[in-house]
């Protein structure tokens, strides 16, 4: 593997975009680079706004756009090495799947020959190869986006973009077109997808970029995005048969905030490196707990006391989990800081 950073796919330098009095995109400046980037935010955040100047169908009133680097609004080139799926349900109702995928690849340039045969490899990449002789009025919600995917795809672009292309979906149909989305970056082809639901984006890439009220709120990998709120604990959940022998082991640390036991035993508060149990009753004790939920605003120096203490045989760890080290977690915090 190279060691050479990768290309930059697309940026944005403080681009903003205003419709009259409303601020659309506010001071944007960003680097997307290749593999799969998610959009997030709530309805309203800037999303739509922030795809239409990455896809040229809107200039920005300050600052600058680049994709693949070319002005996405001034030099329509690059529409050559960029799809488009918009968040529309609008295509041609008594047209045949495979006479829609065709007809685009037509638009785009290329004979009746090579336009389908570069349908049926596209219709067969997104899974509609079975249904593309069916009438576009009669298919699901997940067969129009799969179909619109395909042909976005018809010229085999370098970066494809999606707004929302997983609205109404079923649970099966999301899996099914995160794994088509997963098999695009691996083919080489860069995604930005754009969603307000945290968790679909986070089963889909690590890099992300987080939009709220306009602004860019958040941007990088979840680890990145993670290390801006170090202010906020924690919350660690340790899987031992000597939960209480982990829980004597953190006491002491100054980053520790709380501890609890699972399996109803005795809740522990820290402050100021003092303990206070909570009252619970006989029973309470009487089973001994399987885990410790721990709250620490540094989370390393609680893992590396747990790998220590493993390391030399005191402790016994079935496994660590970060209970609010998601993207909703992550969002939430982020906006109450701001």
């Amino acid at each position: 593997m190279s060691a050479t950073a990768p290309a930059t796919i697309a940026q944005m330098n403080e681009a903003s975009k205003w419709y009259g009095d409303v601020i659309g995109l506010n001071q944007v400046s960003v680097l997307i680079q290749p593999g799969i980037t998610g959009l997030l935010g709530p309805n309203g955040a800037g999303k739509s706004t922030f795809l239409k100047l990455l896809t040229g169908q809107l200039a920005p009133n300050r600052g600058m756009v680049r994709v693949l680097g070319r002005d996405p609004w001034a030099d329509r080139g690059v529409y050559r090495e960029m799809g488009y799926c918009p968040d529309s349900e609008q295509l041609y109702e008594e047209m045949t799947g495979l006479a829609f995928v065709r007809l685009i690849g037509r638009l785009a340039g290329y004979s009746a020959r090579d336009a389908a045969l570069r349908a049926d490899v596209q219709l067969e990449r997104v899974g509609m190869a079975q249904h593309a002789g069916r009438i576009i009025h009669g298919y699901s919600k997940g067969m129009r986006q799969r179909i619109r995917l395909a042909a976005a795809l018809i010229h085999e672009p370098k970066l494809v973009v999606l707004d929302e292309p997983l609205n109404g979906l079923d649970p099966l149909g999301r899996i099914e077109m995160l794994k088509i989305f997963k098999d695009l970056a691996a083919s080489g082809c860069s995604v930005v997808v754009s969603s307000h639901v945290l968790h679909e984006i986070e089963n889909l890439t690590r890099h992300m970029i987080m939009l709220h009220r306009g602004r860019v709120l958040a941007e990088g990998e979840i680890s990145e995005v993670r290390s801006l709120i170090e202010s906020q604990p924690l919350t660690l959940r340790v899987e031992s048969p000597q939960a209480r022998a982990v829980g004597a082991a953190v006491v002491g640390l100054d980053s520790v905030t709380s501890i609890e036991f699972a399996s109803g035993f005795a809740s522990a508060a820290i402050l100021n490196g003092r303990t206070a149990a909570s009252a619970q009753s006989k029973s309470d004790f009487s089973a001994p707990p399987s885990a410790v939920i721990i709250r620490t605003r540094t989370p390393d120096a609680v893992l590396e006391t747990l790998q220590h203490e493993a390391a030399e045989n005191r402790l016994e760890i079935g496994g660590i989990e970060a209970l609010d080290d998601n993207l909703d977690a992550v969002f939430r915090y982020l906006v109450e800081e701001e």
